[in-house]
C-alpha cells in the first residue's frame, strides 16, 4: 500500500480524553475515532489489526472443533423472560421497543438465541458434542465507558456455546476451548493467564478469565510467577485427545482475580519470592454453567435410553476489539506502538527518503514489488514529507521492520533496516534485506 494513497490520520497531539497508552497511540496512530461515549469508527489501519485478531481467533476456533455460524446484534425479549435474564441483567442491557411495540434487545450476549436455535434442531445424544460461535458486535451500556477500546460500550466478541450430553463431556468440551484460548493469545504474542474468576450474570460453578498482566488493568489479580514461563500448546495439539494434563499443568498454580482471591490461600500456596499481585486486563473468559438455560429453555435431546434430558452448557468469549488495546499496552514504547507480525497492519514500513530521485524511486519500486511477491505486506510512504516526520510516523505505528532507502545508502549499495521492537539497525543490500525480512515475517 501507497501512504499517498492510503487514508491514516496521525495526530500530533494526545487528544485529553485519553487516559491510558492503548487510546492514546490508537487515536494518535488514526486506528479509530469516537463517535459517541464508547462507541468508535474503525478507520483503516485500526480495521487490518481487527480483521488480523479476528481470523487467528477463527483459525483456533476451527481447529478446536467450534462450528461458525453468525447471530443478529437484536434479540427477542421472550427469549431473555423464558431464561430469566431480561429482568435480573440489569441497565447495561439496551432495551428496545420497535414499532410494534415487541419488546426487543440490543445483544450483550447470546447463551438465549444459541439455545434457541440448538432446540430447533438437535434431538439426539448422537449429535453431540457440538460447539456453535460467531463474530459479532455487542452492546453494554457502561456506566461510565472509559479506556478507548478497553472498556467501550459496542464492541466485537467472539463467542462460542458447547452442549454436550453429561457435565464430564461438557468439561471435556470446556478444555477444548481453554487450551484453544492458550494458543490463540500466544499466537498474538501475549502471555494470558487463566485465572479462577466470578462468573457474573452468565451462571454457571467453573470459570476463568484468561488475563494479560498490565499497569493499566482494570482489576488486582494473584498468581504465580511460573505462568510467564510455562510452555504453551504447540502445532501438534491433539484437540480430541486426553487435554487434562495440559488444563491441570496450567490450573496447577494459584491465580485468581479480586472478585475471588483468597488472600491467606495466596500466601499459603505459593512462595513469597514468586507472588505477582499487579493489574490485569481480561481478554477472554470461559464459562461451564450445566443446565442453566437448558433446562427453562426445553433444550433437551434422547439419551441412549430414549429419555430427554436437558444438556449441559458452557460459553466462551474473547474480547476481539478489546484484545487491540491489550496487545498495544503490553507492547509498546515511548515512541509509540509495537506490533508482534502476526497482527501488525502491515509487515513492513518502507520509507523514501527522496521521492522524485531516480535511484531512490527505482530502489523503492523494486523492493515494493518483491516484498509483495513473497507476501509481505508493505506500508510504502512515498510522501514528500521531511525525514523526521517520516520516521516518527513509523515508529508511531509500529510495524515491525523499517526500511529506509535514501541516496547516500544507495551510492554504497545498501538501505537501512531497523526492528521495531529492539531499535537495532543493519545496513544491509536489498536483495539481502528482502531474504532476511521475508525469512522473518513468513516463518
Amino acid at each position: 500500500m501507497r501512504l499517498s494513497k492510503y487514508f491514516l490520520p496521525i495526530l500530533k497531539e494526545t487528544p485529553k480524553e485519553a487516559e491510558i497508552v492503548s487510546h492514546r497511540l490508537m487515536l494518535r496512530a488514526g486506528m479509530i475515532r469516537q463517535q459517541s461515549a464508547g462507541i468508535y469508527s474503525w478507520l483503516p489501519m485500526g480495521h487490518r489489526v481487527l480483521r488480523k485478531i479476528e481470523r487467528i481467533v477463527e483459525e483456533e476456533q476451527n481447529r478446536a472443533g467450534a462450528v461458525q455460524l453468525l447471530m443478529p446484534t437484536i434479540q427477542s425479549a421472550e427469549l431473555w423472560r423464558e431464561s430469566g435474564r431480561y429482568d435480573a441483567y440489569g441497565k447495561e442491557m439496551l432495551r428496545i421497543t420497535d414499532r410494534h411495540e415487541r419488546d426487543i434487545l440490543f445483544g450483550p450476549t447470546n447463551e438465549e438465541m444459541i439455545t434457541d436455535i440448538f432446540r430447533g434442531y438437535v434431538r439426539s445424544y448422537k449429535d453431540l458434542p457440538l460447539n456453535l460461535y460467531h463474530i459479532q458486535w455487542k452492546f453494554r451500556d457502561e456506566v461510565r465507558p472509559r479506556f478507548g477500546v478497553m472498556r467501550g460500550r459496542e464492541f466485537l466478541m467472539k463467542d462460542a456455546y458447547s452442549f454436550d450430553l453429561d457435565k464430564e463431556s461438557a468439561v471435556e468440551s470446556y478444555n477444548r476451548m481453554f487450551v484453544a484460548y492458550l494458543r490463540t493469545y500466544k499466537r498474538m504474542g501475549l502471555t494470558a493467564i487463566p485465572m479462577k474468576a466470578e462468573t457474573g450474570p452468565i451462571g454457571g460453578d467453573l470459570s476463568h478469565e484468561f488475563i494479560v498482566l498490565a499497569d493499566t488493568g482494570e482489576s488486582e489479580v494473584y498468581c504465580h510467577a511460573d505462568y510467564l514461563t510455562k510452555q504453551t500448546p504447540g502445532e501438534d495439539v491433539n484437540f480430541d485427545g486426553d487435554l487434562n494434563p495440559i488444563v491441570n499443568d496450567w490450573t496447577s498454580h494459584y491465580a485468581a482475580t479480586e472478585d475471588v482471591v483468597d488472600k491467606a490461600a495466596f500466601e499459603a500456596k505459593v512462595p513469597e519470592d514468586k507472588r505477582i499481585v499487579a493489574r490485569g486486563i481480561e481478554v477472554g473468559q470461559t464459562f461451564y454453567f450445566g443446565t442453566k438455560y437448558s433446562e427453562p429453555m426445553g433444550a433437551k435431546v434422547a439419551g441412549s435410553d430414549g429419555k430427554e434430558v436437558p444438556v449441559h452448557m458452557g460459553s466462551y468469549g474473547v474480547g476481539v476489539s478489546r484484545l487491540l488495546g491489550a496487545l498495544i499496552e503490553a507492547s509498546h514504547d515511548d515512541a509509540g506502538i509495537i506490533w508482534h507480525k502476526s497482527v501488525a497492519p502491515f509487515h513492513v514500513g518502507l520509507i523514501n527518503l527522496k521521492p522524485g530521485d531516480e535511484t531512490t524511486d527505482a530502489a523503492c519500486e523494486d523492493l515494493y514489488a518483491k516484498f509483495e511477491a513473497a507476501g509481505v505486506e508493505v506500508l510504502y510512504d512515498d510522501t514528500d514529507n521531511r525525514a523526521g516526520a517520516k520516521f516518527a510516523s513509523m515508529d508511531l505505528i509500529g510495524l515491525p521492520y523499517q526500511v529506509v532507502a535514501g541516496p547516500r545508502g544507495l551510492k554504497d549499495g545498501v538501505l537501512e533496516v531497523k526492528n521495531r521492537a529492539t531499535g537495532e539497525k543493519e545496513m544491509l543490500t536489498p536483495e539481502a534485506t528482502l531474504n532476511k525480512l521475508v525469512a522473518a515475517l513468513t516463518s
